[in-house]
């Protein structure tokens, strides 16, 4: 899945670590994700039910609601974007809406407006655009899992 070339600009540190960035969340889940090479580019609407790993270029709107976004270090991303969590390593230009977390990584850069219940900018990140906290979001589906574990437990007596 990693290609040479999308990591000949990192240590191997670095790759190990971008790779440990697109690991699940919740430990034991199991998910798939999709990947856009550092030589693809894509203009046009991109939406999924997987986590999505971009490398290359895109343009358009980016829609993964209840997954996650992450911008690779040579990526170019010219959207809008609705996803659970967005990790930016790379370029956005465009609002970024995530129910869960955002965070922009020390060599990351966003020019846009971003929506979500965390937020985490690394120093060295740039950043331009406005940031509102969206709390309401996270609480949904905070309890949304804590319904489904709620559910699983009743199921095991």
């Amino acid at each position: 899945m990693w290609s040479k070339k999308s990591t000949d600009a990192m240590s191997p540190r670095d790759a190990t670590n971008l790779r440990d960035v697109m690991s699940p969340l919740e430990a034991g889940a199991d998910r798939d994700t999709g990947w856009l090479g550092s030589s693809l580019r894509v203009k046009g609407d991109i939406s999924g039910t997987e986590d999505l790993l971009i490398d290359g270029s895109a343009e358009g709107l980016i829609q993964l609601d209840g997954r996650r976004l992450t911008v690779g270090p040579t990526a170019k991303v010219t959207a809008d974007i609705n996803a659970r969590d967005v990790v930016v390593y790379g370029y956005v230009k465009g609002n970024v809406r995530a129910k869960g977390r955002i965070e922009i990584k020390k060599d990351g850069s966003v020019v846009g407006n971003l929506t979500t219940a965390q937020i985490m900018i690394e120093d060295g990140a740039d950043f331009k655009g406005s940031i509102e906290i969206d709390r309401s979001a996270a609480e949904e589906a905070d309890k949304n899992v804590l319904s489904r574990v709620a559910g699983a437990g009743a199921k095991n007596i």
